[in-house]
Order: C-alpha cells, then sequence, then structure tokens
C-alpha cells in the first residue's frame, strides 16, 4: 500500500460507533481521513453536496445496513445507480445480520459484507485489513480491469 491517504466515509447511526472508528483510525491508521455521516437520507445528500462542489469521492464507504428511515440497502442501491459514486468499494457491516441480509447486500453492489467491530482493537484491525485489501495498488487495479471487461 502506497503511504498516501485515503479518504473512507463512515455511514452510521450509532454516535458510540463513529466515536470509536475515529479513535481507532487516529491511534492506528494515521493514512485515513475519515468522514462520517450520520444516517442514510443524510449520506445521499453529503454525496449531492460533494459532487456539486466536485470533491473527492471517498477510496472506501463503510455502510451499516440497519440504518432508520432509509437504511443500507437503499443507500447501497442509489451508491451503486450513480455515475460518479458506483465503482468505490463499499463495504457493507451490521452487528445483527442474518444470511440474507448478506446476500441482499452483495446483490445490491457490495464488495464485501463483515461483522460490525465492536471496540477500538477491532475496528483499528478493521481498517488497516481494509486499507490493505482495497486500497493495494494491484487489487484496485483488478478491480478496474473487472469493470472494463479486461482480464489479467
Amino acid at each position: 500500500m502506497d503511504t498516501g491517504r485515503y479518504n473512507v466515509l463512515l455511514v452510521d447511526d450509532d454516535l458510540v460507533q463513529i466515536d470509536l472508528a475515529r479513535r481507532a483510525a487516529a491511534e492506528s491508521c494515521p493514512e485515513i481521513n475519515l468522514t462520517a455521516v450520520v444516517g442514510g437520507e443524510a449520506v445521499l445528500d453529503w454525496f449531492s453536496a460533494s459532487v456539486e462542489k466536485r470533491e473527492q469521492m471517498p477510496h472506501i464507504i463503510l455502510l451499516d445496513l440497519k440504518l432508520p428511515k432509509l437504511d443500507g440497502l437503499a443507500v447501497l442501491r442509489k451508491i451503486r445507480m450513480d455515475q460518479v459514486t458506483r465503482d468505490i468499494p463499499i463495504l457493507v457491516f451490521s452487528a445483527e445480520y442474518t444470511q440474507d441480509d448478506v446476500l441482499m447486500s452483495y446483490k445490491a453492489g457490495a464488495n464485501s459484507f463483515v461483522s460490525k467491530p465492536t471496540d477500538l482493537v477491532q475496528f483499528a484491525d478493521f481498517f488497516r485489513d481494509s486499507l490493505a485489501y482495497w486500497l493495494h495498488p494491484l487489487q484496485r487495479n483488478l478491480i478496474y480491469s473487472a469493470k472494463d471487461g479486461a482480464t489479467q
């Protein structure tokens, strides 16, 4: 993984989880610029504003499946339909989920589904593993090659 900084967007409705993620990123993954947005409707507004301002899109989106009002699956579908955001790796997570939740997430366009980290150490490990996998230059090339129909 190169030594640049990575924009990570966290979408969650649990303020305790958001604080935990911020602490984990600050303490163990200084290469992360973590932006947290509370709720599904708020993140769609955030994307609209970011596109309008021509801001850099996140390198990875961490999306809680169980959001009130507009749930994670609805958010995932909307993100995947937008030309600007459709290629961003999206990691869906939840503390409680069923096999159907996992399958529906993948069908809606999730790149990965993981159990929600519950403490500082788990969040730090989650960030390090996610960055190593999803932002590694070879992995990024494979993602874009697959989308273009090429093989390597």
